[in-house]
């Protein structure tokens, strides 16, 4: 039965291949950074985006459709990790092709003709709240409210007509919904950045890591509770000159003081990492790659 599913997602591939529009979800409303970041990463492509309205509901549509493609925000330099998107990704059967880093801008924004002054609050999704923490807070008039989406914020202000009210959101969102830009580059640290991944359908994946060169690896893990146990296996991913370039632990649910442990990893060899996978397997539990991939572009 699998088999034959296989099959029939490989067909479905090699007929869309015809087509060379690629359909890309996103969680947000159109002209959130999700979509930016599609954009950019695709650039020079035609692409269709599908909104979503929770990261939950985006892997259900991915999963509902082997050609879709899913944009999916991982990591952020002042927020830290998205640690749910983790936890989604790894009980998907979904695989990561791509990554793409790029700066967040925020801006406050409203309806046309008003000021700082005027408003009496600010909505946003709390993630870009807390990144522009230190400018909401010399503006105390500004009541902070907690939206699912920055661009469904200004989306929202726009379509009601809504006045007295701010939306923190990308520059694209507020000339995509008319309003008007009151601040500018307002994230307390510049140097604010994201990381998304670009995941696809197994089948897919080959055929979507960008110029099918492989330097990076993002894998799922847990150790026995043992002494010593993560530091043999740090050990050994040195001793294959594989740089670990993130670590990232969570608990796992039901058993107590024992964790999960999500590692990057990146190469300049595919066959040494390869080995190094041979050498670890015997030492952890519960393995399992999230993706092979080409650590691209830094988007400035």
């Amino acid at each position: 039965m699998k088999s034959r599913r296989n099959k029939k997602l490989r067909r479905d591939f090699l007929m869309r291949s015809q087509n060379t529009m690629k359909r890309v979800t996103i969680q947000g409303e159109p002209g959130c950074f999700h979509e930016a970041a599609a954009r950019q990463y695709f650039n020079g492509e035609e692409i269709e985006i599908i909104p979503c309205e929770t990261f939950a509901s985006m892997f259900d549509t991915l999963g509902n459709d082997a050609s879709l493609i899913g944009t999916l925000a991982i990591e952020n330099t002042i927020a830290g990790s998205l640690l749910q998107n983790h936890e989604l990704l790894r009980k998907s059967d979904l695989l990561i092709v791509g990554e793409y880093k790029m700066h967040i801008s925020h801006v406050l924004a409203s309806m046309p003709g008003q000021s700082i002054s005027d408003l009496t609050e600010v909505h946003s999704h709390p993630m870009a709240l807390m990144q522009c923490a230190q400018f909401l807070h010399r503006h105390p008039n500004l009541k902070i409210v907690e939206k699912s989406d920055t661009a469904g914020s200004a989306q929202e202000i726009a379509q009601k007509n809504i006045m007295g009210i701010g939306a923190i959101c990308g520059e694209y969102a507020a000339n995509l919904y008319g309003l008007e830009i009151l601040a500018k580059d307002i994230q307390t640290n510049k140097r604010n950045s994201t990381r998304f991944l670009i995941i696809a359908n197994p089948l897919e994946a080959p055929y979507l890591v960008k110029n099918g060169k492989i330097n990076k690896a993002s894998l799922a893990f847990t150790l026995p509770h043992t002494q010593g146990s993560l530091s043999k296996i740090l050990t050994i991913f040195s001793f294959y000159d594989i740089n670990l370039s993130k670590i990232q632990s969570l608990p796992i649910i039901g058993r107590e003081w024992e964790y999960r442990f999500y590692i990057n990893l990146t190469f300049n060899d595919y066959a040494r990492y390869r080995q190094s996978l041979d050498a670890v397997k015997p030492l952890i539990n519960e393995f399992k790659i999230l993706g092979e991939y080409n650590e691209f572009t830094y988007e400035d």
